[in-house]
């Protein structure tokens, strides 16, 4: 054996003795957020893993309208986003109650969020309603020590929602994804009420390529301000979902 391909063997042998990169102890509280397809669900189920913490997802197929909407969303826009309202309200207030046997939470959606969808599919008397409701529960939520926003193109968005092919997605509009990408953007880079990093996640893949997903936890780890950060990786070869 050569003494490079000695050294080559020491380092990969370091790698693997290398106890997996972890998130800083401080947060607590993480919401990884971003449109339809982004692969939020995926990153915050990764990251729940490594860290050993609570994972929430959003019970968005609990939702007895949500195929309806899909199928009419003018017809159905107002039930479906009351029917998520009074869900995520249900589990934020759970949230107050830490789980004892885990040190950080992990949860695949904020609930600001909800507003988002609400301004795009609502209107008139039936915004204003919401609008009502919300401002009485929103004060009431936990605050996220970190917001992690996935950026993503609307033609990558359709890509991992046509390949995950959910049955209510199937005839998703690529319109309305183009919308929300946009009220997303718009919201999220006018944010100020907690520390964010938007991760342009078009090109990466943190599923399958774990020197990714370890990058991007680095990337968390640095964050010395209670602003916005912006991360663009390098991509991949591989698809995000």
């Amino acid at each position: 054996m050569s003494l490079r391909d000695h050294s080559l063997l020491s380092s990969k042998n370091d790698d693997a003795d290398r106890p997996p990169l972890r998130l800083p102890d401080h947060l607590l509280y993480i919401i990884v957020e971003g449109v339809i397809g982004a692969g939020k669900s995926s990153l915050a189920k990764l990251l729940a893993e490594r860290q050993g913490a609570q994972i929430v997802l959003e019970e968005f197929e609990d939702n007895p309208f949500l195929q309806r909407f899909y199928d009419d969303r003018e017809r159905w826009a107002f039930q479906t986003q009351l029917s998520f309202l009074a869900s995520r309200f249900r589990q934020q207030q759970s949230l107050h109650t830490r789980d004892l046997f885990h040190q950080a939470t992990i949860s695949d959606y904020a609930f600001d969020k909800d507003r988002i969808f609400a301004r795009l599919n609502l209107s008139g008397d039936e915004l204003q309603l919401y609008e009502s409701m919300y401002t009485l529960m929103q004060p009431t939520t936990p605050v996220p020590d970190l917001i992690i926003y996935l950026q993503s193109s609307t033609a990558r968005l359709m890509q991992n929602i046509r390949k995950r092919a959910r049955s209510y997605e199937v005839n998703m509009q690529e319109s309305y994804i183009e919308s929300l990408n946009d009220a997303y953007n718009q919201y999220f880079f006018h944010y100020v009420q907690t520390p964010l990093l938007i991760v342009n996640a078009t090109k990466i893949d943190f599923v399958h390529n774990v020197e990714e997903f370890d990058e991007l936890i680095r990337q968390v780890s640095s964050l010395n301000h209670s602003g916005t950060t912006y991360y663009n990786p390098s991509p991949s070869q591989l698809p995000l979902l």
